[in-house]
């Protein structure tokens, strides 16, 4: 009996099982019902207001602001910096130098750009002409075609396509019968006189030239004829006079003794 009375002590102070159902909706009703955080038997204890009480402030009564009185010399104000005339002097050069500077720079810049795109420029006319120069020889064997009258057909439909393309870039030829003789862009392999001309004149055309709009590519090849003045009979009233005769006979002539 001693050994029994603890264990049935210790069965009386367990605490018994609450089951708490929190489900929000009730499955026997299928209704919304509210969540019950307070165990049953337990009074809810009032929760702390976290509300701010109101604080009342006296009225102030508004004052025009017409009505309002200004501050009084001396009170709140300021006096204006006087600037010394030498610091506007100070001022106005230190503004003439850097207006200076900034004219200097925008000048250097723009004869920067310049030159940039003289040179881009530049580089774009050397390669073309380098192209335009590879293909000189093919429109020369297209010339020599077309003076045998091989050039025909197909043929010469892509030959003038490829001479339209060409001169459409820039390509220029030179080098014509009858034209002046120029030695900065004519080559004299042949030399001839005639009464014919008036000056050094290309006679023949032996290889064309070609320019890339300012710069010669290749000098032509040509015959030129310079001027030969003609042999004139002395006319009669520059005739030599005739010695008279001496003693009946006709001088000798000095070139017939020679002959």
């Amino acid at each position: 009996m001693t050994e029994r009375q603890p264990e049935q002590d210790d069965e009386q102070r367990q605490e018994p099982v609450v089951v708490r159902d929190r489900r929000k909706i009730d499955p026997l009703t299928g209704e919304l019902r509210q969540s019950e955080d307070v165990a049953e038997g337990e009074a809810a204890e009032p929760a702390e207001s976290s509300e701010v009480p109101a604080v009342e402030f006296p009225d102030v009564p508004e004052t025009p602001l017409a009505d309002t009185p200004g501050p009084s010399a001396g009170e709140g104000i300021v006096d204006e910096a006087v600037i010394p005339p030498s610091s506007v002097a100070e001022v106005e050069k230190q503004l003439e130098e850097r207006t200076a500077d900034l004219q200097r720079v925008q000048a250097e810049y723009a004869n920067y750009r310049r030159r940039v795109d003289r040179e881009r420029e530049a580089m774009a006319s050397g390669g073309k002409a380098s192209v335009v120069t590879d293909l000189l020889p093919l429109l020369d064997d297209l010339e020599r075609a077309q003076a045998h009258g091989d050039l025909t057909g197909a043929f010469k439909a892509v030959a003038d396509k490829l001479t339209g393309v060409l001169e459409k870039a820039g390509l220029e030829s030179f080098g014509d019968t009858g034209e002046p003789f120029d030695p900065s862009v004519h080559e004299a392999v042949q030399h001839d006189t005639s009464p014919e001309v008036d000056g050094p004149t290309v006679t023949t055309v032996l290889r064309r030239g070609y320019r890339f709009g300012d710069r010669v590519l290749r000098a032509a090849l040509v015959a030129v004829t310079d001027h030969e003045p003609s042999a004139e009979a002395p006319a009669e009233g520059q005739r030599q006079p005739v010695d008279p005769p001496v003693n009946g006979e006709l001088p000798i002539d000095a070139d017939e003794n020679a002959r």
